[in-house]
């Protein structure tokens, strides 16, 4: 009996190793990819209205 549940330890070992690794190698979710997409670019235009025609804090632009 006691040979039987040293047996058991890496029996179970080897079955949540196979349970993990289907696991880890399971297809990836689809990502809101376009919606990103979007953010991104609405992000980077309100960057460019209010970053346009300024100068940094500290820079006179004539002299």
């Amino acid at each position: 009996m006691g040979a039987l549940a040293w047996l058991i330890i890496p029996v179970v070992a080897v079955l949540v190793a196979a349970a993990w690794a289907s696991w880890a190698q399971r297809a990836p979710k689809a990502t809101g990819d376009p919606a990103s997409l979007a953010e991104h670019r609405r992000f980077m235009a309100a960057m460019e209205r209010t970053t346009a025609g300024t100068s940094a804090p500290g820079e006179h632009s004539g002299r």
